[in-house]
């Protein structure tokens, strides 16, 4: 067995998985927090403790970590992670040192691509992208079969290039991430009328029931990912994309305007397979759990 942990700016959500992916025991616990790493290190210890003796067991035979940021999954380090407050912090060498077992260290979005590809809903592909629309906005890339990470740089599409006028937190203008995130849409609505707005979800709902404002947000989200994933098409031709997150929970309202907005705008391009991802919110821990069955086996 595994524990798998994928860690978020605030929550972290840790299981102890056997070789078919099966949780023997799993908890949630809050983030710990320091710049150097130290503190979730510590954590870390404690959780992979907790699962073993939750399900009465020996020590797991490695640990997989993955974290939201820049993650170098060769080198182990993460080069920057706004949600963590990290720098060039050498968290698999770090961890490994102090729990003495095999660590994969990767990143949150490229561990849940992993387990839609192998396990949900990528099976299959040789070429294809997995999109979670979340509080931002990255993509994990099976290329001819092989994941593409190039250091931990590659998948960063919430930061094409769209269109628009808007100011991203990454210090550019139009990109992506700014117009069709859940936070984006939450934030652009409530930004429109002065109510707030509690997540994209309940935007996608205001406008199911006809308000024009939320029409228009989710509107202008749906076009900022056509916009995308076009530019996605003609770089690297992924065959499937898969599209998860909070936005494509609501797939019956959001994803066919997305294949009506490639229908429209492709020449050249092969149109994809779209597809809704399966794992959910479950699909980063997972994703961990195979990381670290995968350094068994290195």
């Amino acid at each position: 067995m595994v524990a798998a942990l994928d860690v978020g700016g605030t929550t972290i959500k840790a299981a102890l998985l056997d070789e078919q992916l099966q949780p023997k025991a799993a908890l949630r616990a809050e983030t710990a927090r320091s710049a150097d790493g130290t503190a979730l290190a510590a954590q870390t210890a404690d959780i992979v403790a907790a699962l073993a003796e939750q399900a009465g067991t020996g020590q797991p035979a490695a640990v997989g970590v993955v974290v939201p940021g820049i993650v170098d999954e060769q080198t182990r380090v993460c080069h920057f992670s706004a949600n963590l407050d990290w720098r060039e912090v050498p968290f698999g060498e770090l961890l490994e040192d102090r729990i003495g077992l095999p660590v994969a260290f990767g990143h949150d979005v490229t561990a849940g691509g992993i387990a839609e590809f192998r396990v949900g809903a990528g099976r299959g592909a040789t070429n294809a992208a997995f999109i979670p629309v979340g509080t931002g906005i990255a993509a994990a890339l099976l290329l001819d079969g092989r994941i593409h990470r190039a250091h931990g740089q590659a998948g960063e599409v919430g930061h094409i290039d769209v269109g628009h006028a808007g100011k991203c937190g990454c210090g550019a203008t139009g990109c992506l991430e700014a117009i069709s995130s859940a936070a984006a849409i939450a934030r652009r609505y409530t930004e429109r009328t002065g109510r707030p707005a509690d997540g994209a979800r309940e935007v996608v709902e205001l406008a199911r029931r006809g308000d024009e404002v939320a029409v228009a947000v989710v509107q202008d989200a749906l076009d900022g990912l056509g916009h995308g994933i076009r530019t996605l098409l003609t770089l690297l031709g992924p065959e499937v994309i898969i599209l998860g997150g909070g936005l494509f929970t609501a797939a019956d309202y959001v994803l066919e305007p997305v294949r009506e907005w490639l229908a429209a705008h492709l020449t050249f391009q092969t149109m994809p397979e779209l597809r809704i991802a399966e794992l959910g919110d479950e699909a980063g821990r997972l994703g961990a759990g195979l990381l670290a069955f995968d350094q068994l086996d290195a």
